[in-house]
């Protein structure tokens, strides 16, 4: 699972960005819909499960461990396609969508943290964002009757530090990975 994530570092960059886009995002535009919100979730969710899947297929290629990648890829498509194929989701709907996803998700990467070796690069920052996505899933359960501006304001929150985990572990994976090419191109002596 390491050499996967070492090797697909970008993808663990461009979930980062993405998520802190959406925190950004939500900050910014004040007085977001329901329709505008379920949009926004759906955006996130699916660039996140699309950038998952493709990790998926670099470790069924590496010969590593997918599974947990696959399912969390899966989870985020179809909380995005939920969310938007839902035909007059309600608030609570579509807060209930964000939990699922955010505990599934959650529990996902915390399994992968856990594959990780004793002396994965990074271990604690994958098993932090996991930690951050069952947070999201937990508060959205305890605040069902909250507005629009009220979600997207944990939902920004969230995307904010979970960003942040990603991006940091991208670049404490990235280096690793020059190191590597380094090495294989030093000439034999």
């Amino acid at each position: 699972m390491l050499v996967v994530l070492e090797t697909s570092w970008w993808s663990l960059f461009i979930r980062g960005l993405t998520a802190l886009a959406l925190g950004i995002l939500t900050a910014i535009w004040r007085g977001l819909s329901l329709y505008d919100l379920t949009l926004v979730f759906f955006g996130y969710a699916m660039i996140d499960g699309v950038v998952n899947l493709a990790g998926a297929f670099t470790a069924a290629q590496s010969r590593e461990r997918w599974g947990p990648l696959l399912f969390e890829a899966v989870a985020g498509i179809a909380a995005a396609l939920v969310a938007v194929a839902w035909p007059g989701v309600t608030m609570l709907g579509l807060i209930y969508i964000i939990a699922a996803w955010g505990l599934t998700t959650g529990a996902l990467e915390m399994v992968s943290a856990a594959r990780l070796s004793r002396h994965g690069r990074g271990k604690w920052l994958l098993a932090l964002s996991g930690a951050a996505s069952i947070a999201l899933g937990i508060v959205m359960i305890a605040v069902p009757l909250a507005g629009s501006s009220s979600i997207a304001f944990w939902l920004g929150a969230y995307a904010f530090v979970f960003g942040t985990l990603l991006v940091a572990l991208a670049f404490r994976l990235r280096p690793r990975v020059k190191t590597r090419r380094e090495h294989r191109m030093e000439p034999a002596a």
